[in-house]
């Protein structure tokens, strides 16, 4: 779900002597670990700023009480134990095995009956345990272009010793599952499997095919990117009108009743830069005014003060204008105002105030890492900052690196692109086409939940669809708590009946769509 900007990967171009100097400095300390969780906290932040909203403004008529888990269908059952592979099937970067996790889900397909002619496994050599799937259930209709569902197999590492319990053993306790993956992404790439299964068996026939896509390298500690390696070396074989993919979710509130159900249409593009002032030094006993620390400071002070300018899509207009009704209250009302007047700086002032409407309203820098001397007794001859930014949809990369430049006001530092970058893309188009299916299930599994577009501030493997030509849109139809179940966190968790219910909730829809043809 979140791809931080892989500093797990090039730590070493980017900083080479980060070790060193802090074994020398101490300064590195405390900014490291921000940088270590600030992934975390940029994804648990969204869910949990909507629901302070809504457990603060929302009036109790607008929600609907999430469903009691009760007895599972024997169906669930089945799918509980793909789901239970899936997630006991350790598919982290530093010691486990996508390719092997593909090649389970695969032999489920076989078993439904899919030939191996439209199952595709894929990796490069050089990456064994990165592998990927790709499935295929044809469409009867030639020239539809069929519909891609999108998840991905790797997960945020996990220790035994952190863990009340074991992160790759499906646990069932107080009515959620336990484990790394059961919401983030295993989940979805689960019940994509499922589906396909389900609709193979009921001898199903869709319009246009439907095709799934299972990757690795979503998450940071990855060398290989299956779905950046699909878009470049296997286009045709993963070409679709749209894609649906993960990282929008419902919304429950702290006493856990349905909000909202979001999907996820752009996200901003996630893009590091390098700051750095360098000097002759000298040694400790004669300082001098001209210190790297203090310029590098001075300009870091400048940046935490400056707000990028307010900016608004057809993504988010509508989020503000259908969440503006739900919210109610101060916020409702200057939502309702943006909505409808983007330079209205009051409304703006209001909603900035909430850490994730503040995201979703402009490009935002922070400084996540610091790397500074060379010896305690040293004046320092350079000084290191990583700055992370989330760009607005359609901001250039370059652009938004000149505005640093005048935000720091300081010739002395200079800034630098951090390479690769990530393409940057506008939000997919809104359409009746897309939305009005989404509409239709909702109403049908949560009646009187609205459904509304967002913007993410955090990354997912959209951004290479999207690039490629290949609209894609986040939608999960599943209901997490407010904490965001914990993904990338200890405990990670998911609702048993949200499971459930959410994987009803795609298989509905994605019948729906393969049923379309435009």
């Amino acid at each position: 779900m979140q791809r931080p900007k892989r500093w797990s990967l090039r730590g070493a171009a980017l900083l080479p002597r980060v070790g060193a100097a802090a074994a020398r400095t101490r300064l590195v300390v405390a900014a490291a670990r921000v940088g270590i969780a600030a992934a975390a906290a940029v994804v648990a932040a969204s869910t949990a700023a909507t629901a302070a909203v809504a457990a603060s403004t929302i009036p109790a008529s607008a929600v609907t009480a999430a469903a009691p888990a009760g007895a599972a269908r024997a169906d669930q059952l089945a799918f509980r134990e793909l789901y239970r592979e899936l997630i006991e099937t350790n598919t982290s970067h530093s010691i486990g095995s996508c390719t092997l996790a593909a090649e389970k889900m695969a032999a489920h397909l076989r078993a439904a009956g899919f030939p191996e002619s439209d199952l595709h496994a894929f990796a490069e050599p050089e990456h064994p345990k990165d592998g990927g799937l790709v499935a295929v259930l044809p469409g009867k209709e030639q020239g539809a272009k069929a519909i891609l569902l999108l998840a991905h197999l790797d997960v945020v590492e996990a220790r035994r010793e952190d863990w009340t319990r074991d992160p790759f053993t499906l646990i069932e306790e107080g009515g959620y599952f336990y484990g790394r993956g059961t919401f983030d992404d295993k989940s979805m790439a689960a019940v994509w499997v499922d589906t396909l299964v389900r609709l193979r068996k009921e001898g199903y026939r869709p319009r246009r095919a439907i095709k799934m896509a299972l990757t690795c390298g979503e998450e940071a500690g990855s060398a290989f990117e299956g779905a950046e390696y699909l878009v470049k070396h296997e286009r045709q074989l993963i070409d679709a009108a749209f894609a649906l993919n993960e990282f929008a979710y419902g919304v429950l509130d702290a006493q856990g009743h349905r909000v909202v159900m979001e999907i996820q249409a752009g996200e901003k593009t996630d893009q590091d830069y390098r700051l750095e002032v360098v000097n002759p030094g000298g040694h400790s006993s004669r300082p001098v005014k001209n210190n790297a620390i203090y310029h590098l400071a001075a300009g870091l002070t400048r940046l935490s003060q400056y707000e990028f300018p307010v900016q608004l899509n057809d993504t988010t207009r509508t989020y503000f204008s259908r969440m503006s009704t739900i919210v109610g209250g101060e916020t409702g009302a200057a939502m309702k105002a943006l909505a409808t007047d983007g330079a209205d700086a009051k409304a703006a002032a209001v909603l900035s105030q909430d850490p994730r409407l503040n995201a979703m309203l402009r490009t935002t820098c922070v400084a996540t890492l610091l790397d500074a001397g060379h010896a305690s007794n040293a004046l320092p001859q350079r000084a290191r900052a990583n700055i992370n930014c989330r760009i607005f949809p359609g901001v250039a990369i370059e652009e938004v690196r000149e505005m640093l430049k005048g935000i720091l006001a300081d010739p002395e530092i200079s800034v630098t692109t951090v390479e690769p970058s990530d393409p940057v893309v506008l939000p997919p188009p809104l359409t009746v086409a897309i939305l009005k299916p989404i509409e239709q299930v909702t109403r049908q599994f949560y009646p009187g939940i609205e459904v509304v577009p967002v913007l993410q501030a955090a990354g997912t493997d959209a951004i290479y669809l999207a690039h490629a030509g290949i609209p894609t849109y986040g939608i999960s139809g599943m209901f997490v708590d407010p904490d965001l179940s914990n993904v990338h966190g200890l405990n990670e968790r998911i609702r048993v009946q949200s499971l459930y219910d959410g994987r009803d909730f795609l298989f509905s829809l994605v019948k729906i769509y393969a049923g379309q043809v435009r």
